[in-house]
C-alpha cells in the first residue's frame, strides 16, 4: 500500500495550522506542523515531507529564510513550496516565486484551491 504523502505546514497562526490539518487530512495527507521558522527548517530536515506549505511571515525565521534553506540543498529542488501568505503586493509574491516557490495563494484563500494546488504538484512527481 503506497503510503500518503506527508504536507509540512508551516505557520504561526494556530487556528491556521489546525484548520490546513484539518482539510489535509481528510484529503488524505498526513500533516507536519511547525509553528515558526526555526522548526520548520528542522522538521523539514528530520521528516523530507513531499511538499511545504509555507507563510512568508514567521518569527525567528521568515518564509523567505526558509526557502532559501530549502533550495539550498540540491536534493530539495523538486519539492513544491506553496507559499501561503497575506502579503499581495506584487513585489513579494515576484520574489518568492523567482526565489524558488512553485506557488504562492494569497490569504484570505480557499483550502479546496489549496489542496488542488497541492494535488497538482505532487501528481507531477510521481
Amino acid at each position: 500500500m503506497l503510503s500518503s504523502p506527508t504536507i509540512l505546514i508551516a505557520d504561526d497562526e494556530p487556528l491556521l495550522t489546525e484548520m490546513l490539518e484539518f482539510r489535509l487530512r481528510a484529503k488524505g495527507f498526513q500533516t507536519i506542523v511547525a509553528h515558526d521558522g526555526r522548526e520548520a527548517i528542522a522538521k523539514f530536515a528530520e521528516s523530507r515531507p513531499a511538499a511545504v506549505v509555507l507563510d512568508a511571515m514567521m518569527p525567528v525565521h521568515d518564509g523567505m529564510e526558509v526557502l532559501r534553506r530549502i533550495r539550498g540543498d540540491a536534493e530539495n529542488g523538486d519539492v513544491p513550496v506553496i507559499f501561503l501568505s497575506a502579503r499581495r503586493n506584487e513585489d513579494d509574491i515576484v520574489r518568492a516565486l523567482e526565489a524558488g516557490a512553485s506557488d504562492y495563494i494569497v490569504k484570505p484563500f480557499l483550502p479546496e484551491e489549496l489542496v488542488v494546488r497541492l494535488n497538482r504538484f505532487l501528481a507531477g512527481r510521481s
